[in-house]
């Protein structure tokens, strides 16, 4: 058997009430050769050809008590023992496969005695994932060619109310919006293929919105329809939207999972929108789950032209610097696959722009905004126009209010939606 020398690295957030040796010994040996207590099989041999192993470890405090229940005591006088561990294991344990890969790296390891705490946050994976996962299709580049935008963010927003509208209301939205200058639309994510608006009709009728607005303006708006669902759903689905003139789809990634959205990339036409609605489950807690720069890495494997970062002075939880971090790691190579545009969204609006542009310097992201288009005081086109501006303050250099009093629109989106962002205060939230 021909055994490859390539190891995957999990760097992992511990907290323990034994040493962190210990815990980085138990880490390793749980998910590779170990167990509980030892068994015949597990030779000196085995566990140097198989075994994961420590890598390195960066002690960072004690806290007096434990993050998650469940854990071990500590000693009598010991507290939760906090660290940085690196843990390498072979690739040919389990192959450049995603699903079997976090067996290994978050498989079993959340649920031991010995952990009171932990987080996966950083992963490095060898070249032979690039080889076996093709990653995004369009990316940056080729949405950016599909929308016809260049040198600013594409713009765009969410169909609202998020449900319950009929078709014709549907219909009558989308080509307002279509008019508007707007690049990009997209289903919400509690919007697919609900029984009161079957998706076939639904294709139909926002296809027909668009394509008569693109008639009188010379532009066809890009829409990321919904087709989360079971693997023949989704096949099916994907197939009405771009048989009747579709240029993105979009799926619910935890939903449908990394394999589903492997298939998916196999036989999609069009760019794939990643939504990342459940991601809070997975991260919110500072102590447990995974890191966005590891999330990223395996959605960009597995296919995703577009990633949900969260926004700049959002609606949700997660702090401003936690957001940058998330955009910065969607532009990182990861071998030779395409870079995934980052989404911004939630609470998002005109004033968002300068705050976002100063704090990532890139102009690589899709700026979303429901109510910040749609609930503008002048009406969906002022909404557009507005957030346009906002960029173009950003810029420009100019402060927010200063730029916004040679434009009008600017001007009432600051009114209706508050101060301009560069003169708030950070929100203290934990950072995932």
């Amino acid at each position: 058997m021909q055994l490859s020398r390539d190891r995957v690295v999990a760097v992992y957030l511990v907290e323990t009430p034994h040493s962190l040796e210990k815990a980085a010994e138990v880490l390793a040996g749980e998910q590779s050769t170990g167990t509980f207590t030892a068994v015949p099989g597990e030779t000196a041999d085995l566990k140097k050809r198989f075994g994961a192993r420590a890598e390195g470890i960066r002690p960072l405090g004690t806290a007096a008590a434990p993050s998650l229940p469940g854990a071990a005591i500590p000693a009598p006088g010991g507290g939760y023992n906090r660290g940085e561990i690196r843990i390498s294991f072979p690739l040919h344990n389990f192959g450049p496969s995603i699903p079997n890969l976090l067996a290994a790296i978050a498989g079993n390891l959340y649920e031991l005695k010995e952990l009171s705490g932990l987080r996966l946050v950083d992963l490095e994976l060898p070249a032979a994932f690039t080889s076996a996962y093709r990653g995004p299709k369009f990316g940056i580049e080729g949405t950016r060619e599909l929308c016809g935008v260049r040198g600013r963010p594409i713009i765009g927003t969410i169909v609202k109310p998020s449900v319950g509208l009929s078709l014709e209301e549907l219909g009558r939205l989308v080509f307002e919006l279509a008019m508007s200058g707007l690049d990009f639309i997209k289903d919400d994510e509690l919007n697919a293929d609900p029984p009161y608006a079957p998706f076939e009709r639904k294709v139909d009728t926002v296809m027909d919105a668009i394509h008569r607005a693109a008639d009188k303006t010379g532009k066809k708006v890009m829409y990321a329809f919904n087709i989360t669902g079971d693997l023949d759903q989704m096949r099916r689905n994907h197939d009405r939207a771009i048989a009747a003139g579709g240029n993105c789809v979009m799926v619910s990634v935890n939903s449908v999972g990394y394999a589903a959205l492997t298939e998916l990339n196999r036989y999609s036409e069009a760019p794939i929108h990643g939504h990342r609605n459940q991601w809070g489950m997975l991260t919110r807690s500072p102590m447990l789950g995974m890191d966005f720069r590891v999330y990223q890495q395996l959605c960009r494997l597995a296919g995703a032209d577009h990633l949900h970062v969260n926004g700049l002075s959002s609606k949700f939880y997660e702090s401003d610097e936690s957001v940058v971090r998330s955009i910065q790691s969607c532009l990182m190579p990861l071998g030779d696959t395409l870079l995934p545009m980052p989404v911004l969204s939630s609470g998002q609006w005109a004033g968002t722009a300068v705050k976002t542009y100063a704090q990532t310097g890139t102009l690589d992201v899709m700026h979303l905004a429901g109510g910040g288009i749609l609930a503008h005081p002048d009406g969906p086109a002022a909404g557009v126009e507005s957030m346009k501006l906002g960029w173009e303050a950003a810029l420009s250099g100019e402060p927010l209010a200063v730029y916004a009093e040679r434009h009008p629109a600017l001007r009432r989106a600051i009114e209706k939606f508050g101060r301009p962002v560069e003169t708030v205060s950070e929100k203290s939230t934990f950072e995932s």
